[in-house]
């Protein structure tokens, strides 16, 4: 339920994130256009402004009109005569009288020269490029107007014939002349030409320009992107808490069914005919009920704090480490009722004697125990409790032949409410027995190691000073 959430949430962001994105970059990219359209838009003037005076009763560029007049004039009456006569061999004739048009406009082009002269008298910082293009070149004979001689429409290429410059990109953004000059009269011509003026750098220009704005909705889009991960974070910590509170609550009695068993047990073994006269087994089973009874009453008072627990107040004493273990084991085989299970105790240790908290040792033994029958799925469940070391420290092992632990979950089993899902096992008690068993230690200031690999089983080694 808390992963669909989780999922639910995470879309949830993820679309919103997509959406808020989306519109940065539609905003962005209208600014962009914005800004390509009127770039330049103060050179241009200015640029317009001298090259209109200097093409003042001319065309193209200062002797543009000299020289088409040249040609068209020239050639007037023939043309007329073959347009007349022969449409085919008109076409053709218009074609290279075009092209020589053109050619000689190209050779006596001084706008390379006039446009830096713009530049320089008006300080203009940018490196501009220019083209300078023809459209159209239309002949009026006499009783037949408008007969082209010249048109990019149809005769190529689609940019218009280029009479000079370097500029290649035309757009109407960098288109900042287009005239017409034309005259009513009978035999005379018209011509469209445009002058497109550019930065090379254009694209980089207006992007550099919009910088601050792009490290704006950058910095907007970080600051959206932090604030949902914060959000987040602390809503799925919530989450996660809530949810474990309730675990806890609803299985509160799984804490306590280890003293209630043996209680229970040892009451049942009480019953039993013929028992009340060996009184050393009598003892032995109410000193059970005593020692769990005990244990129960800490434990109900414990699991009520436990989410303001954070550190354990010891009482502690000097224990034989053996013995303690000789009790625990006791206690915990007449709880079990599983033949599956065998539990054997092995103390090697020399030297034994420990300050220790007997109530916290005992929990954290147990829960040892739990957790190996717990995450066990073999057909024979082995533990084994062994003690060892030297004269300055005593060592605890125990060791099962359970599903091992992954190592993506080593680092979480000591967490409290963590429960582990190994090999398909999955632990239906509160996530608690193996943070006591990490609190128990650090009390103590003990060490506690795992070697576990999965399939084959645990071995947590407690390391205790003598």
């Amino acid at each position: 339920m808390l992963t669909l959430q989780l999922n639910k949430y995470k879309i949830i962001c993820i679309v919103s994130m997509l959406a808020l994105s989306a519109v940065q970059f539609f905003l962005l990219y209208k600014t962009y256009r914005l800004e390509d359209e009127h770039v330049y838009q103060a050179e241009s003037g200015l640029i317009v402004q001298d090259y209109g005076k200097s093409i003042r009763n001319d065309k193209l560029f200062p002797g543009g009109e000299a020289i088409m007049n040249s040609y068209v004039y020239g050639n007037m009456d023939r043309l007329e005569q073959i347009y007349k006569t022969d449409r085919g061999r008109y076409d053709s004739l218009r074609l290279q009288l075009s092209q020589r048009i053109f050619a000689a406009l190209r050779k006596a082009n001084n706008m390379d020269s006039l446009l830096p002269a713009f530049v320089h008298k008006h300080k203009l910082k940018s490196k501009l490029d220019y083209a300078l293009t023809i459209d159209l070149i239309e002949l009026n004979f006499e009783g037949d107007s408008d007969v082209v001689l010249y048109d990019r429409r149809t005769d190529g290429p689609a940019s218009g014939a280029i009479i000079g410059g370097k500029l290649r990109h035309f757009t109407p953004q960098n288109q900042i002349v287009h005239l017409t000059v034309s005259s009513d009269a009978a035999h005379s011509y018209r011509v469209t030409f445009n002058l497109y003026v550019d930065s090379a750098t254009r694209q980089m220009d207006i992007l550099t320009g919009m910088a601050p704005l792009f490290a704006l909705s950058l910095l907007s889009i970080f600051a959206v992107i932090l604030l949902f991960y914060l959000t987040y974070s602390k809503w799925v910590r919530q989450k996660k808490i809530a949810d474990m509170k309730s675990d806890f609550i609803n299985g509160i009695t799984h804490e306590f069914h280890t003293p209630l068993s043996a209680i229970m047990v040892a009451n049942k073994s009480l019953k039993t005919e013929g028992l009340l006269e060996n009184k050393s087994k009598v003892g032995r089973l109410t000193d059970i009920i005593q020692r769990q009874s005990d244990r129960l009453k800490t434990l109900f008072e414990q699991v009520m704090n436990i989410t303001s627990l954070q550190s354990l107040q010891l009482n502690r004493t000097g224990q034989s480490i053996g013995l303690l273990l000789d009790e625990i084991m006791l206690d915990y085989r007449l709880k079990l009722t599983d033949a599956d299970v065998v539990l054997s105790f092995d103390h090697q240790a020399k030297q034994d004697l420990a300050e220790v908290d007997a109530f916290w040792f005992t929990t954290m033994v147990n829960n040892l125990l739990d957790n190996a029958i717990k995450y066990n799925r073999s057909p024979k469940k082995l533990i084994t409790v062994k003690t060892g070391g030297d004269h300055r420290r005593l060592h605890l092992i125990i060791a099962d032949n359970g599903v091992g632990i992954g190592e993506e979950s080593r680092i979480y089993i000591f967490e409290k409410f963590y429960r582990g899902k190994e090999n398909g096992v999955h632990s239906t008690g509160l996530g608690l027995g193996l943070y006591y068993v990490k609190l128990c230690v650090d009390a103590h200031r003990w060490s506690i190691s795992v070697e576990s690999e999965p399939g084959k089983g645990s071995r947590f080694m407690i390391t205790i000073p003598l």
